[in-house]
């Protein structure tokens, strides 16, 4: 067996708790193991992608096993890119923690961090829908330690809602599981497609109850209107960065939509043709118009970055609704790209924090104000979709995908529509926080002329490194949008094994009954 499929999920698993056991009382270790586990974790997803690419499935059987007894972890183009995602966007985000001093403004912040990066893997190279369920609480118990690192009654208090959302959903994910374990006696994921396929038809309104409930939990996790109340005040209230890791979270609920209903439940079978595309598409719309609105609205910058990403999602749910190879090699394409930009996006915004506060209105000019002024119209020329960056390719393939589409101008105009609005709000926050920043210096209003001027915040402890970091972040939309060819062909292969499930059902099973 290739041990290199489980390699991604044994990593942070050893080096979580040997940083908590061993370097607990010496950060400066922590730092440096913490670091190296990262640029190990992208070796690793590199290693795994390049395995992936020839369009083999490789299995792992934990305890030699096989399935669908045993537990198996399953190698595929899919996995493997999400892998790589996980990686690329954990390493930029560790030194940014590390360089702004966030991992010593309270306990275990890199334990917690590598416990998150193991559920994240965890999940997407299971090949059992329980333990997609078990990685999916590795991962959120570790969220719910950052979501509240540094303290604070607000921070916790976002912290308490974002436990509470996802505990129905998890409990959600239990009565899914449960109802088609019922049905198909079992929860491997391909020898669950085998089953539900040899169901006959009028016996499957068990099944479809279970279709819906797993439905509705994917939903939660990708933050699908009108599921979506937790994520704007969670990631809003969370440290910066630690929200700019959880841009992976929403992803995770998008790519089990992606297996789940590829796979188990493909649109060939009949019993659950057109289920998730009839609920999923018309909630993708609401999601984006309201994710726009959001940031038009938006008083907070970072307030404003979490609609950014619900808006975004919307965008990449809509592309995933439409199933077919072409929707979802876009969708793939722009899973990387809203990842990257909505990271990016949330650590500038802690850069404008650290320096002058939150709210979106005037103040005296911070320090690097033309430094961080540049990312962020990066940032957000990037989550609106504007050229020459990424997202306006990505954007642009979603759009070519939907031409075949029933409602094609719905979904044309809610994203055009969508994107106007978004330039709108993203336009509006960088005026008032840069350039009528340096007009109020200049001509400051009357009735502010007698109030005290704030102190401005410590910065941080290693602010070269911190932006260091943040151009990473940059470089990676840079790349993403000059490699955009082998990017899309790799998707289109992607796209391609997604929708022949036989393969992945052969490797699995070893074509054995």
């Amino acid at each position: 067996m290739n041990h290199w499929i489980v390699a991604p999920i044994v990593l942070p698993a050893i080096l979580a708790p040997f940083i908590i056991m061993v370097l607990r009382y010496h950060l400066d270790l922590q730092r440096i193991f913490s670091v190296a586990g990262v640029v190990g974790l992208l070796g690793i997803a590199l290693t795994i992608t390049a395995q992936a690419a020839g369009g083999d499935i490789q299995v792992y059987e934990l305890g030699d096993w096989p399935a669908p007894f045993g537990i198996v972890m399953v190698l595929d183009r899919l996995s493997a890119m999400m892998v790589l995602l996980t990686a690329i966007l954990a390493l930029p985000i560790v030194l940014y923690a590390i360089a702004s001093g966030w991992d010593d403004r309270g306990k275990h912040f890199h334990a917690l961090f590598h416990f998150q990066l193991m559920g994240v893997c965890g999940a997407f190279l299971t090949g059992d829908a329980f333990n997609l369920f078990v990685f999916f609480e590795v991962l959120l118990i570790a969220s719910y330690g950052l979501m509240t690192h540094g303290g604070g009654s607000v921070r916790l208090k976002a912290g308490v809602q974002y436990v509470a959302y996802n505990l129905i959903g998890s409990t959600l994910f239990l009565f899914a599981l449960g109802t088609l374990y019922a049905v198909t006696g079992t929860l491997n994921m391909a020898d669950m497609a085998v089953r539900v396929a040899e169901l006959p038809a009028d016996d499957t309104a068990l099944l479809r109850v279970g279709a819906v409930l797993l439905l509705l939990v994917f939903c939660i996790k990708a933050a699908v209107l009108p599921l979506h109340f937790w994520l704007p005040a969670s990631y809003a209230n969370a440290p910066l960065p630690v929200a700019a890791l959880f841009a992976i979270m929403t992803k995770v609920g998008a790519y089990s939509i992606l297996r789940m209903y590829t796979l188990s439940f493909g649109p060939e079978v009949e019993v659950t043709q057109g289920l998730v595309g009839a609920w999923l598409q018309p909630a993708a719309l609401v999601t984006l118009a309201v994710g726009a609105i959001g940031i038009l609205g938006s008083q907070h910058i970072a307030r404003m970055v979490a609609f950014c990403a619900i808006a975004s999602m919307g965008t990449l749910l809509i592309a995933i609704s439409l199933f077919t190879e072409t929707a979802t090699a876009a969708a793939l394409y722009y899973i990387y790209h809203s990842t990257l930009a909505t990271a990016l996006l949330f650590l500038v915004a802690d850069l404008v924090m650290e320096r002058r506060g939150g709210k979106i209105s005037p103040t005296p000019p911070m320090p690097q104000s033309g430094l961080i002024s540049a990312l962020f119209f990066v940032g957000a020329i990037a989550l609106a979709g504007m050229p020459p960056l990424s997202g306006f390719i990505g954007k642009l393939l979603v759009l070519d995908a939907a031409r075949d589409a029933p409602d094609v101008f719905v979904v044309w105009a809610v994203i055009l529509i969508g994107s106007f609005v978004t330039i709108v709000g993203l336009a509006r926050a960088g005026t008032l926080i840069f350039w009528k920043s340096h007009a109020a210096e200049y001509n400051p209003a009357p009735e502010d002329e007698d109030e005290e001027t704030p102190a401005l915040p410590a910065p941080e402890p290693n602010p070269g490194l911190a932006f260091t970091a943040i151009f990473g972040a940059v470089l990676g939309l840079v790349m993403l949008t000059l490699f955009a060819g082998p990017a899309l062909n790799y998707a289109g292969k992607t796209a391609e094994q997604l929708f022949t499930p036989e393969d992945y059902i052969s490797a699995v099973l070893g074509g054995e009954e």
